[in-house]
């Protein structure tokens, strides 16, 4: 396989990046594996050859062939050169899916579960698969003509692709980021250009509670004050559901985006969003920073959690214990029908919100420790006895730590609940506890990021 060969392929996964997984069909690399952006599975594709590797390479879209039946056209203009969705060309019965069978596939190949079909509760699907980001992370850069724009990272790339209204965020994204933009014009306000370190704003975080209409916006700067504020401020604050506009001071050279240095400009400093659960009668409110970790999908966080208490199986006679809780979202859920709940979390920040959250909703048997879970479970345990009939976990995208996975193993609660926002390490983890006293019971896949790879499942262990 030689750089820009044209060949055919016939299409057949996708990857964990979005691109379509094929193999070339006929000729002399007949079933050679490539890689090939904005393909969907069942399309037959011409394909250029543009980076070849020893048993696979990367190829360029020529054109399709035979499309695929699941293949629609996407609703965003720019869906192909924005690297954030990249299922906008797949129908969304086929994405539910493909992520189904990639819950399964996990299971089986990497937990070595032999009948996880068996296991396996349908997904959680959306009503509405457009419009639900509560919480958007734009670029701002310098356009080609000079003048600033706000927009999505190309693919692989730290081009921005000009877009003031992405179709998974909010309606009112789009009149922000313009007023923004023409703030930033008629002041001479500069755009940060990273290849330089220089120019003023970085990037603007909007946050919207969809239960409350409340919206924040934070300018990520590279300075320490802006220019012409009560412009800025004019001109946002009559945005309906504006409560607060902030600055986040970054000077450095880097790819982390927020920092702890956030300063409010106008209005609150914060903004509060409510879950509900009407099958178990369950309200919260929640208080969200800038920083806060908060579930993106407001009307699919409710779905999850209301499956979260299904499967803990509360009568109001338990400890329970729910690490890498955040804000404490899943953990006041679970207050309103435990006996106590003891929620441990790494960012200090969002602790801080758990308790203030805690103390909002007239939650009095709920406690919140910072720490890493995989240090501070087996202190309490080991000090405090500390015992819990059900645990709760929600890790980052690489799982749960091996010694918090041994803490709980020693524990044996009744059950344990593990919310995943990725198959591969919720399989590996859930060997090492279904290899111990744990029985695999049940998986449900959520789907929470319409359009894109991603997927949460929400899974049940019982106490053999």
């Amino acid at each position: 396989m030689t750089k820009n060969e044209v060949v055919t392929a016939r299409i057949a996964d996708i990857s964990e990046t979005g691109e379509g997984i094929g193999h070339v069909t006929g000729g002399p690399d007949d079933g050679f594996t490539v890689f090939v952006k904005d393909t969907v599975p069942g399309d037959l594709a011409e394909v250029k050859i543009i980076k070849p590797k020893k048993n696979y390479a990367y190829a360029r879209l020529v054109r399709v062939v035979t499309p695929s039946p699941d293949r629609v056209e996407a609703a965003c203009p720019i869906a192909r050169q924005c690297g954030g969705c990249q299922l906008q060309e797949m129908s969304f019965q086929a994405q539910l899916a493909m992520k189904t069978e990639k819950v399964r596939r996990c299971l089986e190949r990497i937990g070595h579960f032999e009948d996880a079909e068996a296991l396996m509760e349908s997904i959680i699907a959306p009503e509405h698969p457009w419009r639900y980001r509560n919480k958007s992370l734009i670029p701002i850069a310098v356009g080609k003509d000079g003048k600033p724009v706000a927009g999505f990272f190309a693919g692989r790339t730290h081009s921005v692709i000009p877009c003031t209204d992405c179709l998974l965020g909010p309606g009112e994204n789009k009149q922000i980021l313009e007023t923004i933009l023409h703030w930033m014009e008629k002041n001479r306000v500069s755009a940060y250009d990273e290849e330089k370190n220089t120019g003023l704003v970085r990037n603007v975080l909007i946050r919207k509670g969809f239960a409350t209409g409340e919206i924040m916006v934070c300018l990520v700067i590279n300075g320490k004050r802006i220019p012409a504020a009560q412009a800025l401020i004019s001109g946002l604050e009559c945005i309906n559901g504006m409560t607060g506009i902030a600055l986040c001071v970054n000077t450095k050279r880097t790819n982390v985006v927020m920092t702890d240095d956030v300063r409010t400009l106008w209005g609150q400093s914060y903004i509060t969003d409510i879950l509900r659960s009407e099958k178990y009668k369950t309200s919260v409110m929640y208080r969200i920073s800038p920083n806060s970790f908060y579930q993106v999908n407001h009307d699919q966080a409710e779905r999850l959690y209301e499956k979260v208490l299904d499967y803990a199986k509360l009568t109001g006679n338990e400890t329970v214990m729910d690490l890498y809780c955040g804000t404490g979202t899943i953990s006041l859920f679970l207050a309103r029908h435990a006996k106590e709940v003891v929620g441990v979390e790494i960012v200090e920040q969002a602790v801080k919100d758990a308790r203030a959250n805690a103390e909002r909703n007239s939650i009095g048997n709920a406690s919140f420790y910072t720490g890493k879970a995989e240090e501070v479970v087996p202190r309490l345990y080991a000090e405090k006895h500390l015992h819990s009939d059900v645990v709760v976990v929600d890790p980052p995208r690489k799982g749960c730590d091996e010694k918090l996975l041994k803490t709980i193993l020693g524990m044996k609660p009744e059950r344990v609940v593990y919310v995943s926002c990725n198959p591969a390490t919720l399989a590996r983890d859930l060997r090492i506890l279904a290899d111990g006293p744990f029985t695999l019971e049940k998986v449900t896949p959520c789907e929470q990021f319409s359009q894109t790879t991603h997927i949460e499942s929400v899974t049940l262990l019982t106490r053999k």
